[in-house]
């Protein structure tokens, strides 16, 4: 028999809505349950399409070979949801549920295990334009499975909440400076290393203050902080055009970008002694702020 595919919706969203370093799920608590459901549904299968990406070790053999592996038959679990046959995981099989009742095509969770694929091979970017092609893949798919989970995508909210998502996977990399560093990663474009005369040891440094080009490090934060801010905004508009449930979502992952951002410049964008992690009181502000804006 197969294993049920939750043993409690409510459980699950908790661990949802008490995520500690998740930008994701800021509004969910106050959104009708049939979002709250598939919202959980989508938070779920991008949790483990991470976590094999990143968090599975092996006693034996190459790790990455390991993971590529595995995000083969979860690929192959997608497979599975459009041909009409029954996922092997619980949480495609949850997944699969809001599929056919949210019709969401199926790129988008195909891009999000092609990103972890990425992983395994590629471990530092050259441009900014690299970067971005990633966050094609990483990011941008989740926003636009919200905006099919709410019934409201269109081309245009498309292009503004992959702008959006972008920008919360380019502040989600530089709050995780030295953890991804800790990893193996460096998500700072190489070309905007070399600008800044900002070398891999440098980041590898415990803090600003211990770095000898810590100030070199805060000027090279401070411009990829602002270029998230600033593409962040550019999506912001997408709130105008969202009423209910969909407005509340949408500026609540707006707000959580807004937030992490702030968190980065509160601590003197010193990213190499820890992670930012943003307020709770800042990301009411924010959340109210761009609901009530529309931006």
């Amino acid at each position: 028999m197969r294993e049920r595919v939750r043993p409690s919706v409510t459980r699950a969203e908790d661990v949802v809505a008490n995520a500690s370093g998740e930008n994701f799920p800021v509004a969910l608590r106050m959104l009708p349950a049939r979002h709250r459901r598939h919202l959980t549904n989508l938070y779920f299968f991008a949790r483990l399409t991470d976590d094999l990406g990143d968090e599975v070790r092996g006693e034996w053999g190459d790790v990455a070979e390991l993971r590529l592996r595995l995000l083969d038959e979860l690929a192959a679990d997608v497979d599975r949801i459009y041909s009409g046959k029954t996922p092997q995981s619980p949480v495609m099989q949850a997944m699969g549920q809001t599929v056919r009742e949210c019709d969401v095509p199926s790129k988008p969770l195909l891009d999000l295990i092609q990103a972890n694929r990425q992983d395994q091979l590629v471990t530092r970017y050259r441009t900014y334009h690299e970067l971005e092609q990633y966050c094609e893949l990483s990011a941008n798919p989740v926003g636009q499975i919200v905006l099919h989970i709410f019934g409201v995508a269109t081309p245009r909210r498309i292009a503004f909440s992959d702008n959006i998502c972008t920008a919360l996977q380019l502040a989600e990399h530089w709050q995780d400076v030295a953890e991804d560093l800790a990893a193996g990663r460096i998500y700072l474009p190489g070309e905007d290393l070399e600008r800044f005369g900002v070398t891999e040891a440098d980041l590898a440094a415990p803090s600003l203050a211990a770095s000898g080009a810590g100030r070199n490090v805060r000027q090279l934060m401070v411009f990829e902080t602002d270029r998230a801010e600033r593409l962040l905004d550019s999506g912001g508009p997408l709130v105008h055009t969202l009423h209910g449930a969909a407005r509340l979502a949408v500026a609540g992952y707006l707000a959580g970008g807004r937030a992490a951002l702030a968190a980065i410049r509160a601590q003197d964008y010193d990213v190499l002694r820890g992670t930012p992690r943003p307020r709770k009181p800042r990301l009411a502000k924010e959340l109210a702020k761009a609901y009530v804006t529309g931006r």
